[in-house]
């Protein structure tokens, strides 16, 4: 018989016990020991039963163990000892204010919006890379400090629990969570009633959502969830599951996200009295209607037109995006957009036909029936980031097209590569290891990895030892689990106690399924890693693991295809596939495994955190010079997958890479593992751990890319917002006038004629070359625009490389807006070298010289500019 209603009774704690409720609700248990420790001596073995839930062990120990625990002194003492060291650290002056006490300009606070958190396993809100590098975020910013208030939804379904058929085909099933089950509270009115969001929609629809609180350490994350009576079935399923339903259903989820996230902050400001933030942070263009809000605020609040509310908006707003590929962007018909902005929903402060521009693909290759989101979030975004550097310079290819007539170089997207949580992310033991010789500091904040010089060779290796002995024994505990749900009996399952060997070399590899990231490429010849697997003197044992989009039977093909080689009898104990891969299994594959392994299409992977993760365990990476290994991998910290770029048939190039892993395994990764000295430790394997993690250690912290975020965009970005905010908008007002002038203006600017002097063909290094550019402003004023010298070496086709830039001055003015602008640059490099001359927009407030996408340079032709040459 089935419920008409469900609801949760909490547990009445005794009152000696009710910190515990605060120390659950703070999600700082997730990657403090300490706080764990107590929950675990609650009752040991519910802890293992809720898995490690402290939510729902409270609801699970018996009364009288309670009881027992409300007057046992000694669990009482180390509970508030718990309690008050979150006190301390939710209180105390961190990072980020020592910092802003020196500097006095950081943001006040910071929206970070993300369609995803990976917090814990406990609060299933993720579905892989993207919601985990946000969960770090949140938490490393709580660590340093950083004023940040996480927006996201609450998924009532979460992602999906993965399971495999008797055939190895993926299975997905969706539980139900009960928020009141979960350690968040609802966010409340003065009056005590939940707080809720209201979104119109057509059709005199509303969509309507209560604002749920998770507490992160010190960052609150506000999670809205559409499952309220005043909604309609439809708008109440706006969130049951992440990435799930079709178009419009993804699109109310990005509106809730954006303009319902936006209204969520300010009621969180309102009723703590936080401040409203400077900066808004776009995770991915999931969130870029907050844009859209943002512009409504400014001109229904402020009385802004729309430009200037556009300009107030985009000064304090940061885009970051995390696809290298154009089929990763969301993207909705352009009708669709047309009907939620325009018709009985419109509003007169956001035109439809306003919003409709933001993310239109006016680049070439574009399609003008789409609404890209991407498109949207970096014209509403003064500033725009990939998440490593090749990432960086894929997307300003990708999106370059938004910025004609610059070298892609000079897109205006940077890039900051991701990190991870260390306290989160490095097994309790290693930790202990660091604790013994590096000082408990070290284990509270992960600030400082330090170095492994008093740390034995034999107290690593016993370790590893130790972390892949626990990794075997969850394998088999899982395995069998998992062969009962496809429908074994027990009498088939005896091989699995001796199935993977806590003394062979344990490769690990866990992601997402998408094609690029190849989790096949292992099997592309099957007779050569079984010999990989089963080498009589040099044997391997791979763990894998990963979750296929439940729409993607490409994907659910590539995991059936892998299952069905790892049931094999002759390797089933050597390679294995593990189902339901999230956090939990994850904090216990990574440090148990020796290899990890990363064999994306290149430069397909935006960075790829795993393997940082993995870093931090002592985990050596064997990858494809891809993401951030392609940026920090020196030689002697893991080894690299040739890649067959340029290879244009994809099985050729599979079959390539293929081999080339095939070859680093068995020539150079096994025999190094099972290498000994006298004392029976692989002492060259040792060195090469202790090198991974004295390199990278310090380099893959979150705390390290939060600390970039702030430096390099939070804090410039507060600069910018504040500089168009003072004065009642007037900055604003006065960017949007100037923008709007220079557009309409635009087209007659052009660089007439450039002569040089100075300088001939024979010219020498210490030469110097005098240039002069007469150039047409017609209605706009020198003080509009910015007249560059570019120059630099040249190629065999007279491209520029390595450009130096300067400013030319002002020489001489004619009749009708034509100006003649001169400059000298020393000649101080040999080799070829070539020059030009362009006209760029120019205004104090800008961010940089791109921003307005407008460049003049002169006609082709060599009568125009003088040609390239040779220094000698």
């Amino acid at each position: 018989m089935r419920a008409i209603r469900r609801f949760t009774v909490r547990t009445a704690l005794p009152a000696p016990l009710r910190p515990l409720g605060e120390l659950a609700t703070n999600l700082r248990w997730s990657w403090h020991g300490d706080t764990r420790a107590v929950f675990a001596g609650v009752d040991p073995q519910v802890w293992d039963e809720v898995g490690h839930d402290p939510v729902k062990l409270l609801g699970a120990v018996s009364a009288e163990r309670l009881a027992d625990l409300a007057g046992d002194q000694e669990f009482l003492g180390r509970m508030s000892e718990a309690l008050r060291d979150l006190e301390a650290y939710r209180s105390e002056p961190k990072w980020y204010q020592r910092t802003d006490a020196e500097v006095g300009d950081l943001p006040r606070a910071i929206g970070y919006f993300s369609p995803e958190f990976g917090i814990t396993a406990v609060l299933p809100q993720y579905s892989g890379g993207l919601g985990i590098l946000a969960g770090d975020h949140l938490k490393a910013a709580s660590d340093l400090g950083v004023p940040i208030i996480g927006v996201g939804l609450l998924y009532r379904h979460g992602y999906f629990i993965q399971s495999l058929s008797r055939e190895g085909w993926q299975q997905e099933r969706y539980p139900v969570l009960d928020p009141y089950e979960l350690p968040i509270e609802a966010l409340r009115e003065a009056d005590g009633s939940h707080v809720r969001v209201r979104i119109s929609l057509p059709g005199a629809r509303v969509l309507v959502a209560k604002v749920w609180l998770a507490a992160v350490g010190r960052v609150p994350l506000l999670l809205l969830d559409s499952d309220v009576e005043e909604n309609g079935p439809f708008e109440r399923e706006v969130t049951d599951r992440l990435y799930g339903g079709g178009t419009e259903h993804r699109l109310h989820q990005e509106l809730l996200l954006g303009i319902g996230g936006v209204r969520a902050l300010r009621a969180y400001s309102r009723l703590t009295g936080t401040p409203d933030p400077e900066v808004f942070h776009t995770n991915e263009g999931h969130a870029g209607f907050l844009g859209v809000e943002r512009i409504r605020e400014y001109a229904e609040d402020d009385g802004l037109p729309f430009e200037a509310a556009l300009e107030a908006a985009r000064a304090g707003t940061v885009f970051t995006t995390h696809t290298p590929v154009p089929a990763g962007i969301d993207r909705f018909p352009r009708d669709l957009i047309a009907q939620y902005f325009g018709g009985d929903n419109a509003s007169p402060a956001i035109p439809v036909d306003r919003v409709l521009a933001l993310g239109a693909e006016t680049y070439a290759g574009g399609d003008p029936s789409m609404f890209n989101m991407a498109v949207m979030g970096l014209r509403l975004a003064q500033r725009a980031n990939g998440v490593s550097k090749l990432h960086g310079e894929v997307s300003r290819q990708m999106f370059g097209g938004l910025w004609p007539g610059f070298d892609t170089a000079e897109v205006p997207i940077t890039s900051i590569t991701n990190g991870v949580h260390a306290p989160t992310w490095t097994a309790p033991e290693a930790l202990d290891l660091a604790r013994r010789t590096m000082g408990k500091a070290f284990v509270a904040t992960a600030e400082d990895w330090g170095t492994l010089d008093e740390v034995s060779d034999k107290a690593l290796f016993d370790v590893a030892h130790m972390l892949r002995a626990r990794l075997v024994e969850a394998v088999r505990r899982r395995l069998r689990a998992q062969w009962l749900a496809r429908g074994a009996s027990d009498a088939e399952l005896g091989w699995i106690a001796n199935a993977m060997d806590p003394d062979v070399l344990t490769i690990g590899f866990a992601r997402r399924v998408p094609s690029y990231k190849r989790l096949t490429l292992m099997m592309r010849d099957p007779a050569r890693l079984t010999a990989l697997l089963t080498h009589p003197e040099h044997p391997v044992q791979i763990v894998v693991a990963g979750k296929a989009h439940p729409a993607d039977d490409g994907g659910k093909r590539l995991i059936q295809e892998l299952v069905r080689f790892t049931d094999g009898a002759g390797v089933r104990n050597r390679i294995v596939f593990l189902s339901d891969y999230d956090m939990g299994l994850a904090a216990e594959m990574i440090p148990g495994c020796d290899v990890w392994l990363n064999n994306p299409l290149r430069p397909l992977e935006a960075c790829g955190t795993s393997g940082m993760k993995a870093a931090l365990n002592g985990c050596l990476n064997l990858s494809v010079l891809d993401g951030w290994w392609d940026e920090w991998y020196d030689g002697e910290n893991g080894w690299a997958i040739p890649s067959a770029t340029g290879v244009e048939d994809p099985e050729y190039r599979d079959e390539l890479e293929a081999n080339a892993l095939y070859d680093l395994i068995e020539t150079a990764v096994a025999p190094r593992f099972y290498e000994r000295d006298a004392a029976g430790l692989p002492a060259r394997w040792i060195e090469m751990v202790r090198h991974t993690i004295e390199s990278l250690g310090p380099k893959v912290l979150a705390t390290r890319m939060v600390g970039d975020y702030v430096n390099e965009l939070y804090a410039p970005a507060a600069r910018s917002s504040r500089e168009l905010a003072d004065d009642k908008l007037a900055g604003a007002r006065e960017l949007a006038i100037w923008k709007s002038r220079v557009r309409a203006g635009w087209s007659s600017v052009r660089v007439e004629h450039v002569e040089a002097t100075g300088a001939a063909d024979g010219a020498s290094v210490g030469d110097a070359l005098t240039v002069q550019a007469f150039v047409t402003l017609g209605e706009l004023e020198p003080s509009d625009v910015d007249v560059q010298l570019v120059h630099g070496r040249v190629d065999e086709s007279d491209q520029l490389a390595n450009t130096l830039t300067m400013t030319l001055s002002v020489a001489q003015a004619y009749e009708g807006g034509r100006m003649r602008y001169e400059g000298s640059v020393a000649l101080d490099r040999s080799g070829p070298f070539g020059y030009t001359v362009r006209v760029l927009p120019a205004h104090r407030l800008l961010a940089g010289p791109a921003e307005l996408g407008l460049v003049a340079v002169p006609p082709a032709g060599p009568s125009s500019v003088s040609d390239g040459y040779t220094l000698r």
